[in-house]
Formats: structure tokens, sequence, C-alpha cells
């Protein structure tokens, strides 16, 4: 996609992470995201968040950037791909671990489950106690093949989201010191993340509220790095099979790229898009521009929304 000059303060992320093929809450995501950009003139940058490497599959960035542009989305920078330069990200390791706010930590999970009290239903990170915490010091970031923790504050994070309203989470309770940097020798998602937005001057960030949790998370990096401004958030509820649970391989093959070698056109998919953003009460085809125009943030229901057969019937039928 060809760049705009960027003269533009606000700007967003599309950030698809190349581990399997975009599915349809993706895109509704992706979708959501583009459409609030192109109304507002935010800019876009198309980052590939790759990191998670024992998962990326052969020719699985090429398959994402061109899912997104056949469904009609544009960008303004990239793609930028995060594995092709970690040292930004062990810049911020240098500055926490000098600063005592990082630890290097050998435990297994199962000695950190021993000394936790059991987590709770739905959570799936286990809490790290500051029990478990080393003597706090200044220390240099020279081990890199192994985990590091983030001295977690016990604070609450309150802000803003744009969909939810004000929201507080308590990361301390959730979760305790989580990890930043990896045995891998890679950052962690929450590090990369912040490193990435700051330096990409991300402004306004749009995405599944099964990340709500780690809006804090990332803030409490923000402010130990020294980091301004912080981008403002837009969590929106996620796609749901008709067992209420998250849109996954257990409710059929809902990949972008199954319907598209069955000849599904873009403008099918973007039309129950639609119809799940309460742009239109029924599905019916629509172009991105449509989507683009039509999209309004307070006509998005705060329910999750579910997939049904009938929306699958839709999506196959060739009338």
């Amino acid at each position: 996609m060809p760049a705009t000059a960027h003269t533009k303060t606000d700007r967003t992320r599309l950030a698809p992470s190349p581990t399997g093929a975009l599915h349809l809450g993706n895109a509704r995501t992706f979708l959501v995201n583009w459409a609030l950009a192109r109304q507002q003139n935010c800019q876009i940058v198309l980052r590939i968040e790759d990191l998670d490497s024992p998962r990326v599959k052969p020719g699985a960035i090429e398959q994402t950037i061109d899912l997104l542009a056949w469904l009609g989305m544009d960008w303004d920078q990239g793609p930028l791909v995060q594995s092709h330069d970690l040292e930004p990200y062990r810049h911020a390791m240098r500055s926490l671990a000098g600063r005592g706010l990082a630890y290097s930590c050998e435990l297994t999970r199962g000695q950190i489950e021993d000394a936790a009290s059991a987590p709770q239903e739905g959570v799936h990170e286990t809490r790290f106690p500051k029990e478990l915490r080393p003597p706090l010091r200044p220390v240099r970031f020279d081990r890199e093949s192994t985990n590091w923790r983030f001295v977690c504050p016990e604070e609450v994070v309150e802000f803003v989201d744009e969909f939810r309203g004000p929201t507080r989470v308590l990361p301390s309770a959730e979760v305790g010191d989580y990890v930043i940097w990896t045995r891998r020798g890679q950052p962690s998602y929450q590090l990369a993340v912040v490193v990435d937005d700051h330096r990409q001057g991300v402004t306004r960030v749009v995405r599944g509220d099964d990340l709500l949790g780690s809006a804090g998370r990332q803030l409490l990096l923000y402010r130990a790095l020294g980091l301004r401004p912080e981008p403002s958030y837009c969590h929106l509820p996620l796609v749901r099979g008709s067992d209420g649970r998250r849109l996954a391989k257990r409710h059929g093959d809902t990949r972008l790229t199954a319907y598209r070698q069955q000849g599904v056109p873009a403008e099918r998919i973007i039309g129950l898009i639609a119809r799940w953003c309460g742009i239109i009460e029924k599905p019916e085809p629509m172009s991105p521009e449509v989507f683009r125009r039509s999209l309004r943030i307070d006509r998005i229901s705060c329910e999750d929304i579910v997939f049904s057969e009938e929306d699958e019937r839709w999506l196959q039928a060739r009338s």
C-alpha cells in the first residue's frame, strides 16, 4: 500500500499475528479499527506481531497482508515486522533492569502454582505472588535466555475506554509480576506492544476485550519507562460460537482463507460484520467503502457477538 505524508498526529495500528489464518472475529476487529481511523483522519500502521516465533508458519505473513487488502483495508505505513529488530526491546529491558524494576526468574510454572492461590475461572495465567520475588536491586540485563519479570506495583490502573467507558484494572491481583522477556530471547507481548506503539507513534488502540487486562499491564510499563503520550483504548466485545466460547476451530472453519477459496466474496463477509456492528438489521453484501461511511461505534452492541449456523448459511449462499 502506498504511504501518505505523515502530517496527522493520531495513529492507530492493524497488528495481526501470523500464527494462523485470520478468522471472522479478527476480521470484525480489524475492519472496525480501519473504518474508525479513516472516518477520523487517523493514520494506520500495519505491524506484523511475529515474536511468537515457534508458531509462525511459512508464508503466513504474506497471507495475512493479502487478506487485509482483500477485505478492502489500506494503511499508511508498513508492514513493519517485529522480529526484524530486537534492539529497541533490549534497550527497554536495560532501562527497567538497571532501575530494579525487572528481574530474571527461572521458576517453573509448577513452582509458581504451588505458591499461588488457585486461578480463577477463565483466567489462563497463573498469578505470580510478590513473595517469590528475589531481593530487588539494579541489575544488568545480560541474560537473554531466561524469563524476566516486571515488578508489578500494587496500584489500580484507571483509564477511559472509548467503548466501555471508565475502566479500572488491578494487574497486581490479576497476574502479579508478569513476564516481559522470555527464555526464547525475545520480548513478551506486553513489552513489545508498548515499545512498538510508542516508537511508531500509535495513540489509539482498538482490539478485543479479551485484552482488557493487558491495557493495565501495558500502561504500567508506559509509566515505568517514562513514555508519553499514553494511548487511548477501545476494547470491543468478542465474537463467540453458539456455545458461548470464543470463536475457534471447534466452531468450524471460519478462516478467511477458507471462505475465499470457497468463492465467498469479501463483500459478503463485510455485510455479515456490518450486521454484527449494528449498521444493518439483516446481512447484505457491502463494500468496504460503505462500511467505512456507515459505521457508528455507539451502534455496536455491548454484548458479545454470536456466530450462528444462520450466519454460516448466509455466507455460503450464492445469491
